[in-house]
């Protein structure tokens, strides 16, 4: 009967992201990547203009200008085209609303799909830093047992040497 390595062990128990990283761990490779490069389609780039558009003081500004402007006309004019109570203003109000809503959620959909992207990045990129930290301990702990080693072999050279002297009469 054949026992495995504990160390495959571990390894089997991980999953195929933190497999990729010991991988990249092994030969050397960088997990580290640009994020930001990832490519946009041109709806997206929409959704996120008319989202970060309709979340800012000049779309109410302008908004609240239109609204006040519409109001007008149709007061100071004889004939309104929407006298009051405005139902072609709260209807056009209401179809703005209507299509605003679903592509600001399309924005905030791609955004936190960037958010997971960055933080499995962050993850990843922890992962392979605590990696080489532990590399670098195991580095420096075993240059430290070999030191220790020769330090040991000079003191009993000075030992040995102390002996002789010591064994010699003073003369």
């Amino acid at each position: 009967m054949t026992e495995t390595h504990p160390l495959a062990t571990e390894i089997a128990r991980l999953n195929a992201m933190e497999r990729h990283i010991i991988d990249r761990f092994i030969h050397r490779q960088r997990v580290a990547r640009d994020i930001t490069q990832v490519p946009i389609s041109l709806g997206d780039r929409l959704a996120d203009h008319v989202a970060a558009f309709g979340g800012s003081w000049t779309f109410i500004v302008l908004a609240f200008a239109a609204i006040a402007v519409w109001m007008m006309i149709n007061a100071v004019i004889a004939k309104a085209f929407d006298p009051y109570p405005y139902i072609l203003l709260n209807l056009v109000l209401s179809c703005v609303a209507a299509l605003q809503a679903p592509i600001i959620m399309m924005s905030q959909n791609r955004q936190a799909a960037h958010d997971r992207l960055d933080a499995q990045h962050d993850y990843e990129v922890n992962i392979k830093a605590e990696i080489e930290i532990v590399a670098l301990h195991a580095k420096l702990d075993e240059i430290r047992d070999q030191k220790w080693v020769e330090l040991m072999k000079v003191q009993e050279q000075q030992l040995a040497l102390l002996g002789e002297l010591g064994s010699h009469p003073a003369s």
